[in-house]
């Protein structure tokens, strides 16, 4: 059981690596670990939850509620709901914590749990989940008396948030295709979108664990290629998918051509520093450098974060930050719990495209031209950190960070090397600020050297 416990989250497939049984004792330790984080008796303790659309969340959602029951704690069931809308509960009616069951972009065999304290910090294997798992293994608490549940209609209040970083009325006329890979944005996003001025057509768009169509997640190119071919045939502005908990957005630019996860992090950080002068964005050690020089034009500062919901919820607090992004096309807002959504990203790029008076092309191609990127290269190693370290020395004549795996940076190039948190794998980011010849070069040597061809 040890093995589902991540860096970020608690995830598995279903039956041969957790269960229902699984489910309800992390239900149980989830509520002792809570009440030591906010000095609480666990009878005093309010916890939301909520699940996607899988086969096995149902069930799996149930043995977690019946766990925290158990243990003494009040539940708030929301129900199918989209993970940034279990964030927004939390935060919203002030609870002491969260667990919202799914396995994200995951294929349907996996199932999951991710698990927040107050304010929708999430719990981290460094702080929380490890300790989640310590407790599992040594006895849980007896219970001192059974908690309750009940449901809860969060919709209407977080559609009122999401809605409340735009003018809508400044949204459309657009021709739109979205993409909700069977899980969650169709519910979720779905209905915002339709009160908007926009001409939407919809792909997988009905929630289905079985996914029959293509797994949800975009980051694939395989999963995106039908998405970018509509857009092409329809005409549309732009389109947009989103993985199977939502909240991660993904966008095609008028072109059918993906749009970076840096760049629209870029884009974002620009749009919403116009109404946060001289604010702090935080940005991962992957990203393009057209993150912080476009804050840095824009007036803003930026700082560093490790990669992961976990890390950046809390160093968004840290620093005060208004905003934060991921290559991975995670983004967080300061004024939405510090967490990430996968709706208000998309009603921003919406709002910039219907009022800038360029296309998402032309505004993606303001970077295309300057930064020149490789994308996320994964490479299978046997010794992941023995490897590192043979690259970090012969390329001890770069400036040299280690915030996240290992980050080089040189005047006109940079590059990200960091392990995987599951498997032997390293993970390659580059950018060239020369040339696409000049990043294909560097990238395909470090390759080599990484895979030692």
């Amino acid at each position: 059981m040890s093995g589902i416990f991540k860096a970020y989250d608690i995830r598995g497939v279903h039956g041969s690596e957790m269960d229902e049984s699984d489910a309800r004792r992390i239900g149980r330790a989830f509520v002792e670990v809570l009440a030591g984080l906010r000095s609480k008796a666990p009878k005093d303790l309010r916890i939301g939850l909520g699940r996607d659309m899988r086969l096995t969340a149902p069930a799996m959602a149930e043995a977690v509620r019946d766990g925290m029951v158990e243990q003494g704690a009040e539940v708030l069931d929301a129900g199918m709901v989209g993970t940034e809308m279990l964030y927004f509960l939390v935060g919203d009616h002030g609870l002491d914590g969260g667990a919202m069951v799914t396995a994200s972009h995951n294929p349907k065999a996996y199932t999951g749990i991710k698990l927040v304290r107050e304010g929708a910090l999430a719990l981290s294997g460094e702080a929380g989940i490890g300790e989640i798992a310590k407790m599992i293994d040594r006895g849980i608490p007896d219970s001192t008396g059974a908690g309750s549940h009940s449901a809860v209609d969060v919709y209407p209040a977080y559609r009122d948030k999401v809605i409340g970083f735009v003018d809508p009325s400044r949204i459309g006329p657009l021709k739109v295709v979205v993409d909700g890979g069977n899980g969650m944005a169709g519910p979720m996003v779905g209905p915002i979108l339709r009160d908007l001025e926009l001409e939407l057509t919809e792909l997988y768009f009905e929630p289905d664990g079985e996914f029959p169509d293509h797994e949800p997640n975009p980051l694939l190119e395989e999963n995106r290629r039908l998405i970018s071919e509509t857009v092409r045939e329809t005409g549309a502005d732009l389109g947009i998918a989103w993985d199977g908990d939502a909240d991660r957005c993904f966008f095609i630019d008028e072109t059918g051509a993906f749009c970076d996860g840096d760049f629209i992090c870029a884009l974002l950080a620009r749009s919403l520093l116009e109404s946060a002068p001289g604010a702090r964005v935080l940005f991962d050690p992957r990203s393009s450098r057209a993150v912080p020089e476009t804050v840095d034009a824009a007036g803003g500062s930026t700082a560093l974060s490790r990669v992961g919901h976990a890390f950046f919820k809390k160093r968004m607090r840290e620093e005060g930050a208004v905003f934060g992004g991921e290559v991975s096309g995670h983004y967080y807002f300061r004024d939405f719990y510090c967490a990430d959504s996968g709706a208000i990203p998309a009603l921003l790029i919406l709002e910039m495209v219907s009022t800038q008076g360029n296309s998402l092309g032309e505004m993606m191609n303001e970077f295309r031209s300057r930064y020149f990127i490789s994308g996320e290269i994964n490479s299978s190693v046997p010794e992941p950190v023995e490897t590192i370290g043979e690259v970090r020395s012969r390329f001890s004549d770069g400036e040299i960070t280690e915030l996240d795996g290992l980050s080089v940076d040189y005047p006109d190039w940079h590059f990200n090397l960091r392990p995987s948190n599951t498997e032997p794998l390293l993970r390659l980011n580059l950018e060239s600020l020369v040339s696409l010849e000049d990043m294909q070069l560097r990238r395909d040597a470090i390759l080599r050297m990484i895979r030692d061809e």
